[in-house]
């Protein structure tokens, strides 16, 4: 949902576009160079092609004009080949710049190692969701979500073992949500789901997606004697209420139902 997605590729489509004029105006050049050079041999031949009742073809071109026909024919196309050439790599090295600055860009907003949204991209995928929250008059819903009992993951297991639960963790989150949703890693063992056009009734059904992935996760017995569980807040995003008003709302709601298992505090 990133804008500056949408407006990087408008800006690649808009200069594909210019180099793409600039190809047709070569094939314009080419036309316009055959169509004269063909009026000119047509010139040439007709005089000499109906003295009879057969069509008869005998041109004299002198030395200096037909040399001079061949080096613009030359030049011509060297000068066409050319242009082609300029207007390909051109073309390849906007794509290939433009994929790369993407993927920069892309990068510095999304979080190494759980490879969802990052904090530094909070403030402007909220910002995009509560303005389209507010265009549509549609409810936007947003889920706090904490790792509970996390430092003791890192205690038992080791610091490597931390990551890599957290990076689960993302995963089932990604997992349970649409693609018109957001994942964000908030801070070290929390995060942050945007749901747009979504209640908070509606996010009853993502809470239970997120225990439903989970259970199967401790399931699979990852950590030895240990279950990852998850406190979840969930606040219904008002039109007037600032990103830290409704962020402030879930993480009380989250914080107030520390309980065993994960469900939705209202």
């Amino acid at each position: 949902m990133f804008k500056h997605s949408e407006s990087a590729l408008a800006r690649v489509s808009q200069q594909l576009s210019r180099l793409e004029k600039r190809d047709w105006e070569l094939w314009v050049i080419v036309s316009l160079a055959g169509t004269l050079v063909s009026v000119a041999l047509v010139t040439m031949l007709l005089p000499g092609a109906f003295k009879s009742d057969t069509i008869h073809f005998e041109i004299t071109v002198s030395r200096p004009l037909a040399i001079g026909l061949f080096v613009l024919l030359a030049l011509l196309n060297t000068y066409l080949v050319t242009k082609r050439f300029e207007v390909r790599r051109l073309r390849e090295q906007l794509i290939s710049s433009s994929l790369q600055n993407q993927v920069i860009e892309q990068q510095s907003f999304t979080d190494p190692l759980t490879e969802i949204y990052n904090r530094r991209s909070l403030d402007r995928i909220a910002g995009q969701f509560i303005s389209q929250a507010r265009r549509r008059k549609t409810p936007l819903t947003f889920l706090m979500v904490d790792a509970d009992k996390f430092k003791q993951i890192n205690t038992r297991f080791g610091h490597l073992t931390g990551d890599f639960v957290l990076a689960e963790i993302a995963s089932v989150l990604r997992g349970s949500i649409r693609g018109s949703d957001a994942a964000v890693r908030y801070g070290g063992d929390e995060f942050l789901i945007l749901l747009a056009d979504t209640a908070v009734e509606g996010a009853r059904q993502v809470v239970q997606r997120i225990n439903s992935k989970l259970d199967e996760w401790n399931g699979a017995r990852h950590l030895e004697d240990f279950e990852v569980k998850l406190s979840i807040g969930a606040a219904e995003w008002r039109d007037g209420q600032s990103l830290d008003e409704v962020l402030d709302g879930a993480d009380q709601k989250m914080y107030a139902q520390k309980d065993p298992r994960p469900s939705l505090a209202e």
